[in-house]
C-alpha cells in the first residue's frame, strides 16, 4: 500500500513538473522525423498481464518491423533526436503515465517483451510477482544499454548472452529483498548516475557491488 501511494504521488507530481519539458520534446520529435511522438511497446507486467509501455519515439516509424527489440547505440534506426533522448534517458519520461495508471512502479524490474518472458525459469518467474518499474539495480548496472551493445554485429544475441543473465540475477535479488527505503536508495542512485553520466571501467566489479546492495537492501 505504501509503495503504491508513493508511486501515485511521485508520478503525479513528476508529470506536473516535467510536462513543459515533455511538450518541447514532443515538438522536437515531430520536427525531426515523420511518425508519432510516442512509442507504445507491448510489455509483460505483473502476473503476466500485458500492457503498453510508453516512451518518446527515438527510432524511425515502424522500427519494430525492421529489427529486433534490443537497440545498440549505433543502431541505424535511431533518429538524431532519439540518440540524444536515449543518452540522457529522457525517452523514459512518459512511463510516469504508466506508473500513475498502476501498470508500472517507479522502482521495479524493467518490463520485458513476451519473447524473453517465455525464457524465464520457474525461479525467474518471481519477477512477475511485482509491478515492473522505471529503474532498479539492473537498470543502474546497465544504464546505457545502447553503448553496451554498440558495435555488436548481432545486438539481440549480445543482449541475450551478456546482458540479460546479469539483469535477471539483479532483478530476482530485488524481488526477494526489496523494501521502501531500498527503493528510495535506488531512485537517488539512478538520479545521480543520470546526472553524472557515470560509467564503470569494470562492469563485473560494479555488478558484484550492486548485487551485494540488492541482497542487503531489505535490512536497510
Amino acid at each position: 500500500m505504501l509503495k503504491r501511494l508513493f508511486d501515485f504521488s511521485a508520478s503525479l507530481v513528476g508529470l506536473i513538473i516535467v510536462f513543459p519539458v515533455m511538450v518541447l520534446i514532443g515538438l522536437w520529435i515531430k520536427l525531426d522525423s515523420k511518425g508519432p511522438v510516442f512509442y507504445r511497446g507491448t510489455r509483460v507486467g505483473r502476473d503476466g498481464k500485458k500492457f503498453h509501455m510508453l516512451k518518446f519515439r527515438t527510432m524511425v516509424a515502424n522500427a519494430d518491423k525492421i529489427g529486433g527489440s534490443s537497440t545498440a547505440g549505433d543502431d541505424p534506426r535511431l533518429t538524431k533526436v532519439g540518440k540524444y533522448l536515449r543518452k540522457y534517458n529522457l525517452d523514459e519520461l512518459p512511463q510516469l503515465i504508466n506508473v500513475l495508471k498502476g501498470e508500472m512502479s517507479i522502482v521495479g524490474p524493467r518490463p520485458e517483451v513476451q519473447m524473453y518472458v517465455d525464457m524465464f525459469t520457474e525461479e525467474e518467474k518471481a519477477i512477475l510477482t511485482v509491478r515492473p518499474g522505471m529503474t532498479d539495480w539492473a537498470s543502474l548496472w546497465d544504464i546505457d544499454e545502447g553503448a553496451t551493445l554498440a558495435g555488436s554485429p548481432d545486438p539481440e544475441k549480445t543482449y541475450a548472452e551478456k546482458v540479460r543473465p546479469k539483469k535477471i540475477q539483479l532483478q530476482t535479488a530485488y524481488v526477494r529483498n526489496h523494501s521502501f527505503w531500498g527503493d528510495v536508495r535506488i531512485i537517488l542512485e539512478t538520479l545521480r548516475a543520470i546526472l553524472s553520466r557515470r560509467t564503470t571501467q569494470d562492469p563485473e566489479a560494479y555488478f558484484e557491488k550492486l548485487l551485494r546492495k540488492a541482497l542487503r537492501s531489505k535490512k536497510t
